[in-house]
């Protein structure tokens, strides 16, 4: 098992406490929650109140006014266990949103209800013709006396058919490119005009509400613009996609952990001619690749979190992190679903489910091709 050299005592008992929960709240169900397509929010409340999804948020808004060190434990636990489906990180990456650039009156309306998992995040970026470009957006938020009123489609959304917050991402300048985009709060309870398509048939993550949304002429107050200032959405973006990038490297490499837990599991009881998979060389080999390029991955991921914390994690070195963690995860996963035979294609093996959810990890974020070509534009420079 992988050390992490700034886990001190408080994130060992943090983390023993996220475990506990997910083995007597999430375990049980994981196969039904599957089925349903979601996470009930009855979930959601019992992980606020033993302080999972308020872990970093201030104590005067709720929560337990902790580092990004103990959700990064959060996500371990969550990964470590097989799941990507319950969308804790969008619902945190939200909230950091909220912290950040939130105004006090914003903070204090929103951030509490988002720490007890009474009201749950999502982040609609994505637009069916725009991808990762997200100066392109065409979701509109034009001024209507004191309100915005709001036109367009996201898809692709993480909570979407669940979400009571939602942080847009629209222009309010459809003029300009970067310095038109906003970010702009829906409260979605009985908001007139906003509507949750059918939730998304994906490859994997099928505990994962996924939704496409819907904008018609959608009213909100002027005062749900995030902030004080129209057209920082995309600086606000830019100053929070290493951390959202971060928990993705921090995800991959707990499935990574957990596709080589459950593997070596399956080798070491399974026979074929007569001896254990597990006493094969190439059985022995693939396992020792893994094993190294996970404690390579925590190495270097574990930096990357020191230098967030610090105020130094460059845009391309988070880029470094989510192109290479997912990249080792998909790896990972497939090598240990080869040593598994035909039973790793079988979906009652937990192998089968970390193959499907890892393949999306190259994809949102940002792609890996983006990745690396925010990281060639750091090189190309005089």
């Amino acid at each position: 098992m992988t050390h992490h050299l700034w886990m001190e005592e408080e994130h060992h008992a943090f983390g023993d406490s996220v475990r506990r929960f997910l083995e007597d709240e999430f375990q049980p169900n994981r196969e039904q929650w599957k089925k349903d397509g979601l996470v009930p929010k009855d979930f959601w409340k019992k992980a606020g109140e033993i302080g999972i999804l308020g872990a970093t948020i201030p104590e005067e808004h709720g929560g337990l006014g902790l580092s990004r060190h103990f959700d990064a434990v959060s996500f371990l636990e969550q990964a470590k266990i097989g799941d990507s489906g319950w969308g804790f990180s969008v619902h945190n990456i939200a909230t950091h949103y909220i912290t950040a650039f939130g105004t006090e009156q914003q903070k204090a309306k929103w951030l509490p209800d988002l720490a007890s998992g009474e009201k749950v995040a999502a982040i609609a970026m994505t637009e069916p013709g725009t991808g990762s470009d997200l100066q392109a957006v065409k979701t509109s938020a034009v001024k209507d006396g004191n309100n915005y009123l709001i036109n367009g489609s996201k898809t692709f959304i993480t909570n979407g058919g669940s979400a009571d917050l939602i942080v847009l991402v629209a222009k309010t300048d459809p003029s300009s490119r970067s310095k038109g985009v906003s970010l702009i709060m829906i409260e979605t309870e009985g908001l007139e005009g906003f509507a949750v398509g059918h939730r998304l048939d994906k490859m994997g993550m099928k505990r994962n509400d996924t939704a496409e949304l819907s904008f018609q002429d959608v009213s909100v107050p002027q005062t749900n613009l995030l902030g004080l200032e129209e057209g920082q959405g995309f600086y606000q973006l830019m100053r929070q996609l290493p951390w959202e990038r971060l928990i993705l490297a921090y995800s991959a490499l707990g499935a990574a952990q957990c596709a080589l837990d459950t593997t070596l599991d399956y080798v070491r009881e399974r026979k074929a001619f007569g001896q254990r998979i597990m006493d094969f060389q190439n059985t022995r080999f693939k396992l020792a690749e893994a094993a190294t390029k996970i404690e390579i991955l925590a190495a270097f991921v574990d930096q990357c979190l020191a230098e967030l914390d610090q105020g130094k994690l460059t845009a391309e070195k988070a880029a470094m992190a989510k192109w290479w963690s997912t990249d080792v995860q998909c790896e990972i996963v497939d090598n240990c679903l080869q040593l598994h035979g035909g039973y790793g294609y079988m979906n009652e093996y937990l192998i089968s489910e970390l193959y499907t959810d890892a393949r999306v990890q190259k994809i949102y974020g940002g792609t890996n091709e983006i990745m690396k070509e925010l990281i060639a534009r750091s090189l190309d420079v005089d």
